[in-house]
């Protein structure tokens, strides 16, 4: 085991061990079988990812200090945690999710073996997790779980959504989160009546050289 593995490893479950509260706690865990994965699962992709949907829609803040919170209400955290090349990292970072505060985790993975939204879904259950296939090629695998072993999951690369639906799951106790998620909602519908109506009244060749 090498030294920063165990030492990730150990911290993970000291942490577990603090019994904070859970307004000074990440409520969202993202973790992603590698580096490579980050564009996809977090910002800067072909399209907007998991950090735009929290930071930027939903006012979230990204908590790198466990024990010492953004002012931010809501946070989420990132972690590598490969299913094949650190198995006992995934193991541990899925056994202690729950005692560390976390309410869902969004795992991404891909290549046709992408096993870490699985193996974590598995592994920290009953907390709900959301997989998200990096690739069209990991869809077969993030969504191949037997019955009895339930894993909710988003489409190849969409961990945009997978960060809405996370979303969704704490507003069912906290109502700040429900009401940024109305807000966000009702601004996708407003924006779908503006170019409406400006199609219409413009025409299609005026609309389309602006």
């Amino acid at each position: 085991m090498s030294d920063s593995v165990s030492d990730l490893i150990d911290r993970l479950h000291r942490e577990a061990e603090q019994d904070r509260l859970n307004d000074e706690t990440p409520d969202v865990g993202i973790v992603m079988g590698s580096d490579s994965d980050l564009e996809v699962m977090m910002t800067g992709g072909k399209r907007r990812g998991a950090y735009d949907a929290f930071v930027d829609e939903l006012g979230f803040a990204e908590q790198t200090d466990y024990e010492n919170s953004p002012e931010e209400r809501f946070t989420f955290e990132t972690y590598v945690t490969s299913a094949h090349r650190t198995p006992d990292l995934m193991t541990a970072y899925a056994e202690t999710a729950e005692d560390r505060g976390l309410e869902v985790i969004i795992a991404g993975a891909g290549g046709k073996s992408a096993d870490l939204p699985n193996m974590t879904a598995s592994i920290a259950y009953p907390l709900p997790v959301i997989g998200v296939p990096v690739q069209e090629k990991s869809v077969d695998s993030v969504i191949g779980m037997p019955t009895g072993a339930p894993l909710v999951a988003v489409d190849a690369g969409k961990s945009f959504n997978a960060a809405l639906s996370a979303a969704q799951i704490l507003a069912r106790q906290h109502d700040s989160v429900r009401d940024r998620l109305v807000a966000y909602h009702d601004g996708l519908r407003e924006g779908v009546g503006t170019v409406s109506r400006d199609l219409h009244d413009q025409g299609t060749k005026t609309f389309s050289s602006e």
